[in-house]
């Protein structure tokens, strides 16, 4: 279980660097002393975990030692007047250790339920695929969304490196073209009728998609919904916007396309001209939880929904998520979910529900559900977590995998961590009523009690 979580820096350097820090893409079997950390982050020495007396790795840990490292940090003002904290084992065969109620907002830690469901329900392997078939003409097609969250308006260029692979439009463009033939001339149709509506979540902020906070989510999206790549406007119809890429891409590859793109559906009996197809879902796990995704964690959670109730919605993706962590024998009572990404201040989870998420993905009989795991992102390394944690205890960057969940008020982070007695646990720390003006302290407290976790030496005599 140590080999999952890493025993040292230098597994996460080597193997998570070049994906997630390009300029961490030293060789690490030629050239290891060439492979350093960020510009900036100070690294302490390395030293193995001391052996401890009658205590094995994965022990269970002593409450009294995770309540006396905890207490002060929990009691800072910074933290707001609501602030829950757990930590148990990674086994769960002792008893976890809680702070507080046990329910809070879980702002994009909510993530990691999605994540765990779509494993468990697609399987990491499933892929998605948008596909152009004919239609009711012969000079007509219809672009059929098939709810790829990663879907492109084109292919990197040379000197962009992007995880996961990404299936793109002009790549779907130039393969119709090239099915169609010489001198074609069609009309273009487009078909999202994978997911039902509504495309924006009843449950969210008025203000989220006007305001480009996050996309309406469509099965038919390309860039994320984005008007242009990297741009933070979002197009008011993604399915449209689609659409209208691949049409402008099509013309761009010799068709002549005749009007605007229009709604439509696949006919009975129409044939495919071409097909692109996305990573494989246990690389877009990783992604969302890596960079806390809100776009690809719905589009995930509505294929959960598809899944499970046959109904791609917010609703059956909320639904199906929890109905699948059930059948893992999770706890699920006492939660109210509302979407997949955690932007829903109406959300709530308990403490004891993402510890067993957790302890599912990470245990031997998760193998399914690993990507949970390898996609939480590591303290001041990857991810969310990359300039974090240059506060606290400098021996947490790199023991300590986390997701992140921020909204306004809210700060939290639940994942794994390992202490200095080499005992892996996981953790839920969360302050979910932060004033407006503590909130980067709030941040900053929150990290330092994760950091605590890893000088801890808390496993219980044997």
């Amino acid at each position: 279980m140590l080999a999952i979580l890493g025993t040292g820096l230098a597994a996460y350097r080597f193997e998570l660097g070049e994906r997630y820090l390009p300029g961490l893409a030293a060789d690490p079997v030629t050239e290891p002393e060439q492979v350093l950390p960020p510009a900036g982050l100070e690294l302490p020495a390395w030293t193995a975990p001391a052996a401890v007396p009658g205590v094995a790795p994965t022990a269970a840990l002593d409450p009294r030692e995770v309540q006396a490292l905890l207490r002060r940090g929990l009691a800072d003002s910074d933290l707001g007047r609501h602030v829950v904290a757990a930590v148990g084992d990674l086994s769960g065969a002792g008893a976890d250790w809680t702070s507080g109620d046990g329910t809070y907002l879980p702002a994009s830690t909510t993530k990691l339920l999605t994540a765990a469901a779509a494993l468990e329900a697609l399987g990491p392997d499933r892929r998605f695929v948008t596909r152009v078939t004919t239609g009711r003409t012969s000079r007509e097609l219809v672009l059929v969304g098939g709810g790829d969250p990663l879907l492109a308006s084109g292919p990197p260029s040379a000197e962009e490196d992007v995880w996961p692979a990404r299936a793109d439009v002009r790549t779907l463009a130039r393969t119709t073209a090239a099915a169609l033939g010489p001198g074609a001339r069609v009309r273009v149709r487009y078909d999202d009728s994978l997911f039902a509506g509504p495309s924006e979540n009843p449950r969210w902020r008025a203000d989220y998609v006007p305001d480009d906070i996050v996309s309406p989510i469509t099965a038919l999206m390309v860039d994320s919904g984005r008007e242009a790549p990297g741009d933070y406007r979002r197009s008011a119809d993604p399915s449209l916007a689609a659409a209208v890429v691949f049409a402008k891409e099509l013309a761009a590859a010799g068709v002549a396309v005749a009007g605007r793109p229009r709604p439509g559906t696949v006919p009975g009996g129409a044939g495919d001209l071409a097909a692109v197809e996305s990573a494989p879902l246990g690389d877009i796990v990783e992604h969302l939880l890596a960079v806390s995704d809100n776009e690809t964690s719905e589009v995930v959670a509505h294929h959960v929904g598809l899944a499970v109730a046959g109904k791609g919605s917010f609703a059956a993706g909320s639904a199906g998520v929890l109905a699948t962590l059930q059948g893992l024998g999770l706890p699920t009572a006492g939660v109210q979910l509302y979407d997949g990404s955690g932007l829903s201040r109406d959300n709530r989870l308990t403490t004891a529900l993402v510890l067993g998420v957790l302890r599912v993905a990470a245990g031997p009989s998760g193998r399914a559900l690993r990507g949970v795991v390898t996609g939480l992102p590591v303290a001041g390394f990857t991810g969310s977590l990359t300039y974090r944690f240059d506060e606290g205890a400098p021996v947490a960057r790199g023991m300590v995998r986390a997701k992140t969940g921020t909204l306004s008020g809210v700060s939290s982070l639940a994942g794994l961590a390992t202490g200095r007695d080499g005992t892996p646990m996981v953790f839920v720390l969360a302050a979910d009523d932060v004033a407006d003006a503590d909130e980067t302290d709030a941040q900053e407290a929150i990290d330092r009690l994760a950091a605590l976790l890893a000088t801890c030496r808390c496993a219980a005599p044997g």
